[in-house]
């Protein structure tokens, strides 16, 4: 096993990125140690990588357009409108703060299936609050990792109807008939290990305070009660609202950024000659993340190309000895090397269910177990992949003034709270259904 290119690749990718090497090159130095270990030749490697690019093209639009709306809609001070209402609403109280933004990235996968679209557009205005309240960074990375991610493993609402449908598709393609219904039932107990960790997150890990320097921040005086919105103000939170509005009617977010946009330079909320500045702000603020997208789709294609996931499966199954309880553990954890190299549930679904289904009817799994299986092995490894909107998405708003390290303040403290809940959670769930 600790010679399969995959496994290897995905270790190597983890060393880098703890090392602090740049997320960007540690992906592709690991792609190409991951092509090569499989026995492809560094072109044909290469070639995998760009040529699976395409795969995030329109991913990568998005957060430029949305990071260029999030800009404009910050220079016309509705950013300090929202300091005051929610610093009012909180009251100081630093918890109440972190789970009312966990709960916001709930509505975001669901109510208002907008995804992470919402996160450089609410998070960075709110620093200068976080900062007065010595919130610690960590914890609000991750009630916003739990609000992108818990709702989809258990609700069948938003992007959690998509993603369950992908289980119920999978395990049909595969010779076990299942209904959508049958979905979030066996994906309950693995959820609820996720709210167990949210909850150790906040009100315990990373309880105490912690400083943070006010970068580039307006001292908004966050007990005033009362502030008047002008006509340029009006026009960004239109223009938020049509964004989101679009995205659901088109399920094209560049076209909601760009009519955004249009809808703001109508109001007057910015002049058509400083658009330039929105747009290039608007690649300062989530270009790297468009870039790492780009580059994770690619490697998730040289993954999948060495045909190290499949020998993985199969030279484990070999050591299960027919114990479902070692057969359980075992899959989630190679759940979560998957997911992590990949960095999407979406994705990784697919790819294991055409082996996890027959493994688990020969091991005498129930259907709703199969469905744990499968549904929180995709799940895993979401959760503090470097190349994860689930991750990446947190980051771009907490590093809005550079004081937010993504591997060590994202990755790390969103992988222990959730992937090992959601494999100890996983393991018992399969086990007794």
């Amino acid at each position: 096993m600790l010679t399969n290119p995959v496994v290897l690749s995905v270790i190597i990718m983890t060393v880098l990125c703890l090392l602090k090497v740049n997320v960007l090159i540690s992906i592709i130095l690991s792609a190409l140690a991951g092509g090569i270990l499989a026995g492809m030749s560094l072109g044909d490697t290469m070639g995998t990588l760009i040529g699976g690019m395409g795969g995030s093209a329109e991913t990568a639009l998005s957060y430029i357009l949305l990071g260029a709306l999030a800009v404009a809609i910050g220079k016309t001070g509705v950013a300090d409108i929202l300091v005051v209402k929610i610093g009012n609403l909180v009251k100081g109280k630093s918890r109440i703060f972190i789970f009312l933004i966990a709960g916001i990235a709930c509505f975001s996968q669901n109510l208002i299936p907008v995804h992470i679209a919402f996160i450089p557009i609410l998070i960075p205005p709110l620093l200068a609050l976080m900062n007065k309240m010595k919130i610690d960074r960590r914890a609000v990375a991750c009630a916003l990792t739990f609000g992108l991610k818990a709702p989809y493993v258990m609700l069948p609402v938003g992007f959690g109807l998509i993603f369950h449908n992908i289980i119920r598709d999978a395990l049909i393609d595969n010779g076990v008939p299942v209904e959508t219904g049958m979905i979030w039932k066996s994906m309950l107990l693995p959820g609820a290990g996720m709210i167990i960790g949210l909850f150790i997150a906040i009100l315990i890990t990373y309880r105490k305070p912690r400083d943070y320097k006010d970068v580039g921040m307006s001292n908004v005086e966050v007990e005033r009660e009362t502030v008047k919105m002008k006509k340029e103000q009006m026009g960004a939170l239109i223009a938020a609202v049509a964004a989101f509005g679009i995205q659901l009617l088109t399920g094209s977010l560049p076209l909601g950024a760009i009519i955004g946009l249009s809808i703001m330079i109508a109001f007057g909320s910015f002049k058509l000659n400083e658009l330039d500045g929105m747009v290039n702000g608007g690649v300062g603020l989530m270009g790297f993340i468009a870039f790492v997208m780009l580059i994770a789709s690619g490697y998730g294609s040289v993954l999948r190309a060495t045909g190290g996931v499949e020998t993985l499966v199969e030279v484990s199954a070999g050591i299960m000895g027919g114990s479902k309880f070692i057969a359980a553990f075992v899959m989630l954890l190679i759940g979560l090397i998957v997911t992590m190299g990949i960095g999407t549930s979406f994705g990784t679904v697919p790819i294991i269910a055409a082996i996890y289904v027959p493994l688990c009817v020969a091991l005498g799994f129930s259907p709703a177990a199969t469905i744990c299986l499968v549904g929180t092995a995709g799940a895993l490894g979401d959760a503090g992949s470097p190349a994860s909107d689930s991750t990446l998405g947190p980051t771009s708003g907490l590093n809005a003034d550079g004081q937010h390290d993504h591997i060590w303040d994202t990755c790390v403290p969103t992988f222990l709270h959730y992937n090992i809940a959601l494999i100890i959670f996983g393991t018992i769930a399969a086990l007794i259904l």
